[in-house]
C-alpha cells in the first residue's frame, strides 16, 4: 500500500537482513499488558495486532526485561528471561508477522527504576533516586514522607552476569520469531545509567572515559551477536540528549552512534531525556511536534545505518517532510498509535482528518497506568485495554437517544451508540460542541493539542449524521419520546459564599479561556461573547484545570498573576510531568526545551490559602491555614474552581425518565475518565434498559434475572 501525498512515508527500507515496507516504526511502548510472570497476554497481542493491521512498517514491542528478579520497569511488563516465555512471545510476533510488520522486542533492565521489586535495586553507581515522574518512583505511603530510594553499585561479576542475561533474552526473541531485539539505552534505565556521566561515577573498566562508559552496551551487542548470530539486527535506543548538568550532550551522542555502528548495530533509535528531569524524557503537551528531530539529524548525518526519530510526531504530512529533508530514516511514533493504531492506514489513504490525534496528556498512558501499577489506558482511545470498544456489536434493540450536553463525555456517548445503530440526538445549550475541551483551546503554551480532539470527535458526530440541536436546554416534558437520556451537562463554577462574590471584578476561568466572538475556524457559533478583558493584576483563585490554564493564558499575556488555593500543593491531581514543566513555567523558566516565550512575571503561588472577601476597590482579603490575613491589591478575581451541577438529572429522575449521569455532570473529572464513561453509557444502551440500583444503565440481564 503506498500514497502518493506521502512518498517518503510509505516507501520500504532495508533494516540489517530484512525490509520493512515502510518509514513508520512503532517505537517501543510499554503497555504493562502481560501476564503476573512476564509472558504474553491476550491484550498484549492484542493490541501490537492492531497496529500491525493498521499498517506500521516496523514495530518495536516495548519494555521486556532480561531478568525479572533484579528489575521489572512496570509490574506487568513482559519478560524474557526463561525459555517458557518464548511460546508466548512466538505467539505476539505472528500477530505482528502475518499483518505485513517487522517487529523487534526492546529489552530494558530498569536497574535503578525498578517498579518491581522496590527495594535492593542496583545501578552503575551508589546513589539515592528520587523520581516522582518514573514508574519505578519511591513509593510513599499516605503517613510518610519521600526519603529517597538507596541504591547500591553493581559488582564486575553482576555486570557481565546481566550482559550474558541480555544475550540470553535475544536468543529467547530470535528463537520465538522476531526479526531483531532493541536495547534500551535512554531515560536513566541501566544501560543509561552507565552510558551517562551523570550518573556513572565508576572508576573501573565501566566507568571513567567515554569508551569505558560505553562498555557496558557494547559488550551486550557483542553476546548477543554471539549467541544470536552476527547478522541478528541489533538496534539501540539513547537519549540524544539529557538536559541535566553533567548529563550526556549530543556531540557525544554522535560518537556513540559510531561506536554501535562500527560493532554492527543495526539501526539508531534517538530518544531524549533521563528522568531526573522528567519533561523532555515524556514530553507533555507543552512540547511541539518533531522538536527532538534536530539530534536524529545530527546523528544521522555521522552513520549510514537507519535512523529513528521520535517524540511527539503526530501529522502525517509533518512526518513527511522530516524523511524529505533527510533528517531521518523512519519515524517513530509511540503514544501516537495508542491513540489510533491505524495512522498508517489513514494516512495512506488520504483520509488524514480521520486520524484521532495523541493529545499528549500523558494521563492514561502513563498517570493512571504504569505509574500506579495498572495496564494502559488512553484518554481518547477507550478501546486501550478495553476490547469491547474494538469491534462495536450492533445494539439488539435500537433505541431514541437523547444526550444534554455537547461535551467531550456527551459526544464520545453518541459517537459509541450511533455506531452501534442507535438513534442519537444531542442537546447544546451553547452553539459549538466540545465542552470544556474548548477551554483549553486559548492557551498557547498547549500548542492547542486539545483542539486536535475537539475537531475529531465534532467531525466524527457530524459524519454519522447524530442530530445536533443547538441553543437548546430540554426539560422533562421535551424528552417523553426518548427511550434514554444521558445527562452530560457539565459542572459549574464554583462561587463561593463570600462578600464580594458578585462583584463586577469578578470573573471565572470561563470567561478568561473563552475563544475570541469569530469561534473556532472549522466549528464557528453564533453569539459567542467575547473572553474577559482583565487588568494587569489577576487573582486566580482555585484548584482545577481551569485555574490552571487561566494562570497559563494570563502569564503569557504579560499579566502579574497571584494563585489562591485551599490546597498544600497546587494541581497535585496533574499528571506529574505536565505539572513539572508547569511550575517552571510558572516561576518564571519555560521547562527544558519548551519553545515558548516564558512569563514576564513569574506567579506567586499561594498555597493552604482561601479568599474571605473581595472588596470593590480590587483589595482582596485573603486567611492561610494559620488565620493570618493579607490584603492584595488586583484588577480582577477569576474563580477556577468547579462543582458537579446535578440539577437537570435530578429533575429528569424526579420525571420517571430513564436516565444517568456522565463526565463531569456526575462529579469532577478530566478528559480520560469523561470520555470513558461515556464510552460505557454507549455501550450500555440496549436490550432490557434499566437503571441498577447504582443509578446506572445496564441490560443484557441473565436469564433467571427478572425485574
Amino acid at each position: 500500500m503506498s500514497s502518493k501525498e506521502f512518498p517518503h512515508l510509505f516507501s520500504p527500507i532495508k533494516i540489517g537482513n530484512f525490509v520493512a515496507r515502510n518509514r513508520i516504526a512503532m517505537a517501543p511502548t510499554d503497555t504493562s499488558t502481560g501476564n503476573a510472570d512476564g509472558s504474553v497476554s491476550q491484550r498484549t497481542i492484542t493490541f501490537h495486532e492492531e497496529v500491525a493491521k493498521g499498517g506500521c512498517g516496523f514495530i518495536i514491542v516495548g519494555a521486556t526485561t532480561p531478568d525479572k528478579s533484579t528489575g521489572r520497569p512496570t509490574v506487568t511488563c513482559l519478560a524474557a528471561d526463561e525459555d517458557p516465555m518464548i511460546p508466548g512471545l512466538a505467539n505476539l510476533a505472528e500477530a505482528m508477522h502475518r499483518h505485513g510488520a517487522r517487529c523487534a522486542v526492546q529489552i530494558q533492565a530498569p536497574g535503578r527504576q525498578s517498579a518491581w521489586p522496590r527495594k535492593g535495586l542496583f545501578s552503575a553507581s551508589d546513589l539515592v533516586a528520587n523520581l516522582p515522574g518514573s514508574a519505578g518512583h519511591e513509593v510513599v505511603y499516605a503517613d510518610d514522607v519521600a526519603k529517597g530510594k538507596s541504591i547500591r553499585e553493581m559488582t564486575i561479576e553482576e555486570i557481565y552476569d546481566m550482559i550474558e542475561k541480555y544475550g540470553e533474552a535475544a536468543w529467547r526473541i530470535q528463537q520465538a520469531g522476531f526479526d531483531g531485539v532493541e536495547l534500551h539505552g535512554a531515560h536513566g534505565y541501566l544501560i543509561a545509567q552507565f552510558m551517562t556521566a551523570y550518573v556513572n561515577k565508576r572508576n573501573d573498566r565501566f566507568g571513567g572515559t567515554f569508551i569505558d562508559r560505553m562498555r557496558f552496551p557494547l559488550e551486550i551487542i557483542d553476546r548477543i551477536h554471539k549467541k544470536c548470530g552476527a547478522d541478528f539486527p541489533v538496534g539501540i535506543r539513547y537519549s540524544g540528549e539529557e538536559y541535566i548538568k553533567g548529563g550526556r550532550e549530543l556531540p557525544e551522542s554522535v560518537e556513540a552512534a559510531k561506536l554501535f555502528r562500527d560493532v554492527g548495530a543495526a539501526w539508531i533509535d534517538v530518544s531524549a531525556g533521563i528522568f531526573d528531569v522528567p519533561g523532555p524524557t515524556m514530553d507533555p503537551v507543552y512540547y511541539q511536534q518533531g522538536w527532538n528531530t534536530y539530534a536524529a539529524d545530527a546523528i544521522k548525518k555521522a552513520v549510514d545505518i537507519p535512523v529513528i526519530t521520535t517524540h511527539s510526531l503526530r501529522d502525517p504530512s509533518y512526518c513527511e517532510r522530516i524523511l524529505a529533508q533527510n533528517k531521518a530514516d523512519m519515524v517513530g511514533l509511540s503514544r501516537q498509535l495508542i491513540a489510533d493504531p491505524y495512522w498508517a492506514d489513514k494516512a495512506a489513504a488520504g483520509k488524514t482528518e480521520e486520524i484521532r490525534k495523541c493529545i499528549s496528556c500523558l494521563v492514561g498512558c502513563w498517570q493512571e497506568s504504569l505509574m500506579i501499577r495498572r495496564e494502559m489506558r488512553c484518554a481518547v482511545n477507550p478501546a486501550v485495554s478495553d476490547e469491547r470498544f474494538i469491534h462495536l456489536k450492533p445494539a439488539d434493540s435500537p433505541m431514541n437517544v437523547a444526550i444534554i450536553g455537547g461535551g467531550p463525555a456527551g459526544l464520545e456517548t453518541a459517537r459509541i451508540a450511533t455506531l452501534r445503530g442507535h438513534k442519537v440526538t444531542i442537546f447544546e445549550k451553547g452553539g459549538e460542541l466540545g465542552g470544556s475541551i474548548l477551554y483549553c483551546c486559548t492557551v498557547r503554551a498547549k500548542d492547542n493539542k486539545m483542539r486536535w480532539y475537539a475537531d475529531w470527535i465534532r467531525r466524527q458526530v457530524k459524519e454519522l449524521k447524530v442530530g445536533v440541536r443547538y441553543y437548546a436546554e430540554p426539560k422533562a416534558k421535551d424528552l417523553k419520546g426518548f427511550d434514554a437520556v444521558i445527562v452530560a451537562v457539565g459542572a459549574k463554577v464554583k462561587r463561593p459564599q463570600i462578600v464580594g462574590i458578585n462583584l463586577p471584578i469578578v470573573g471565572t476561568f470561563q470567561d478568561v479561556l473563552r475563544c475570541d466572538v469569530k469561534g473556532c475556524v472549522h466549528y464557528p457559533a453564533k453569539g459567542k461573547e467575547a473572553p474577559l478583558e482583565c487588568g494587569q493584576t489577576i487573582l486566580v483563585w482555585g484548584d482545577h484545570f481551569g485555574a490552571a490554564d487561566a494562570v497559563e493564558k494570563l502569564g503569557a499575556d504579560g499579566k502579574k498573576v497571584i494563585l489562591v488555593t485551599e490546597s498544600p500543593t497546587f494541581a497535585a491531581w496533574m499528571e506529574p510531568i505536565t505539572w513539572d514543566i508547569m511550575m517552571k513555567r510558572f516561576a518564571g523558566g519555560t521547562g527544558e526545551m519548551v519553545k515558548f516565550k516564558a512569563f514576564k512575571q513569574p506567579v506567586t503561588v499561594m498555597t493552604k490559602t482561601s479568599v474571605g472577601e473581595i472588596r470593590a476597590n480590587g483589595e482582596v482579603v485573603l486567611i492561610d491555614s494559620n488565620f493570618n490575613r493579607t490584603i492584595v491589591k488586583v484588577d480582577n478575581v477569576v474563580l477556577g474552581d468547579m462543582v458537579a451541577d446535578h440539577s437537570v438529572y435530578e429533575e429528569l429522575l424526579g420525571s420517571g425518565i430513564l436516565c444517568q449521569e456522565v463526565g463531569d455532570a456526575g462529579h469532577i473529572k478530566n478528559l480520560r475518565n469523561a470520555v470513558t464513561e461515556g464510552a460505557n453509557a454507549g455501550l450500555a444502551i440496549d436490550d432490557q434498559l434499566r437503571l441498577n440500583a447504582n443509578k446506572v444503565l445496564i441490560s443484557h440481564l441473565p436469564t433467571e434475572v427478572k425485574l
